[in-house]
Order: structure tokens, then C-alpha cells, then sequence
């Protein structure tokens, strides 16, 4: 093994593991930081045909090594972009069902796999104020979900103090009693492993393992009880190819310190 394939960061972890997720041909949803490296990371290996949205209206655009976007609504979203929209007219492709994969982050996450990005704490006095929706309870209503977050406690909660966007609201049929038809949790990638979703009960299981993880280590980073699924998996380290990529596109960390 290369010293550039036997030494990465967790960032750097969580995006390799994500992009492996996505499949050619797909259209994606993506938010900026580790979804925006997980999708272009994905094109430029193994999705050649994969297709990326922003929020801001951009449909396919060319993100240039070095010249990450730091918001959805930047003009570098747009580089040789195949189409620029109004922000309107790309949540209406959501709702038509032209989107494949939401792709995105939280603050906290909870045993149904609802998102938490508005607030920590009580709603009348909150200890934390988070960004909120902006597109991200559309995306999550409409859209099968991988989201990418670092695994700690406060993270994985039992309960989210605020549903910003949903999961699969509180487990079993809720999600579609609750009007929400199509769409749900797919997959949860962090710094420990990969998480599902039980198809009846709708709680999140552990799928896979990152090399040299335990299922205790991942149980004592967890706020709530996970179960393992059937066959759990082991994943395979990132490739010198993947994190070559990833440190072209990003050379200066702004996300993958």
C-alpha cells in the first residue's frame, strides 16, 4: 500500500465511501462540502454519466479542482453548467420524480433517520441556532437520502430536537400515513461505518464497517440501540486513485482536513 492510500482523514473517508455509493446514470441532489466531493469524486471514477443539481438552479455543472463552490447559489456552481434555472424550477423536478439521490448533511440524526438542521436544545431558548432548511426538507420529502456525517453521540441521537427534514418520521409506515410517498432514507456514511434501514420497522442497522472498526465502537459513539444486519460488511480502504482525486479537487482542505 502507497503512503497516499495508508494515511487519510475522516473527511476525506466519508467522501470516498459515499461516492461509492452512487451509480452512473443517476441524478443527484447535491449540497456543497462532502456530498458536492462524493458526486464529483463519483464522476470522475466510476460515474462518468452521473448528473449533479444544485439548490441554487444549476443542472450539471463542472467543478474544477481547486475552485470548489462555498454555496450552491456561487457563481462557480455554474462553470460549464448544462443548465442554469431558477431555484423553483429545480425543486419542481424533485416533485416530478426526476431525481434519483438527495445527497447531504446534518447536525444531529436520529434512529428513524430524521435530519436535524435548525436548532440544538429547547425551542424557546436554544442552546444552538444551525443553518435551517433552505432545500433540505423538499429533498428529503421527495428523494431516496444518503447523508454524510462525522459518527459521534451527540450526533446520533434517539431523538432529534427539531425534524428539519424527514427520515422516516417515527419508524414503520409513518412516512407515507404522513403524505410523504415517495422517497426515504437509502444510506447513513460516517467516519465508522455505513448504516441502512430496516424495511419493516424503519430503524437504522449497521450495513458495513470501516477497516478496523468494531460494532462496540460503533454502539459507544451511538445514542440509541443498533442492531447489526445479517451479513455486516467490511469496506475497503480508499485507493491512492480515489485520494489523489479528492486532493486535486480540494488542494487547499476547505473540506477534507
Amino acid at each position: 500500500m502507497s503512503s497516499t492510500a495508508a494515511h487519510y482523514t475522516a473527511s476525506e473517508l466519508l467522501a470516498v465511501m459515499s461516492s461509492r455509493l452512487l451509480k452512473d446514470g443517476q441524478i443527484v441532489f447535491a449540497g456543497v462540502g462532502i456530498p458536492l466531493l462524493a458526486a464529483t469524486l463519483a464522476q470522475g471514477t466510476h460515474c462518468p454519466g452521473l448528473t449533479i443539481l444544485f439548490e441554487g438552479g444549476v443542472i450539471g455543472p463542472v467543478i474544477e479542482p481547486g475552485k470548489l463552490p462555498p454555496s450552491t447559489n456561487e457563481q462557480r456552481c455554474t462553470v460549464r453548467a448544462n443548465m442554469v434555472l431558477a431555484s423553483t424550477d429545480v425543486l419542481l423536478l424533485l416533485q416530478r420524480g426526476y431525481v434519483d439521490i438527495g445527497f447531504m448533511g446534518g447536525a444531529q440524526i436520529d434512529q428513524y433517520g430524521n435530519l436535524n438542521s435548525s436548532f440544538i436544545g429547547d425551542p424557546a431558548h436554544p442552546k444552538t441556532r444551525l443553518p435551517g432548511t433552505g432545500g433540505g426538507n423538499d429533498i428529503a420529502s421527495l428523494a431516496q437520502m444518503i447523508v454524510a456525517m462525522k459518527h459521534e453521540k451527540r450526533r446520533f441521537v434517539e431523538e432529534v430536537d427539531f425534524v428539519t427534514s424527514p427520515g422516516f418520521l417515527r419508524g414503520g409506515t409513518s412516512r407515507r400515513d404522513s403524505g410523504l410517498l415517495a422517497g426515504g432514507m437509502y444510506r447513513v456514511v460516517t467516519d465508522l461505518g455505513i448504516f441502512g434501514f430496516d424495511e419493516q420497522t424503519r430503524r437504522m442497522k449497521i450495513v458495513a464497517l470501516h477497516d478496523g472498526v468494531s460494532i462496540e465502537q460503533v454502539q459507544d459513539n451511538t445514542g440509541f440501540k443498533l442492531e447489526p444486519a445479517r451479513d455486516v460488511e467490511v469496506t475497503k480502504r480508499p485507493t491512492e486513485r480515489e485520494l489523489e482525486f479528492l486532493r486535486k479537487l480540494d488542494p487547499e482542505r476547505l473540506y477534507t482536513a
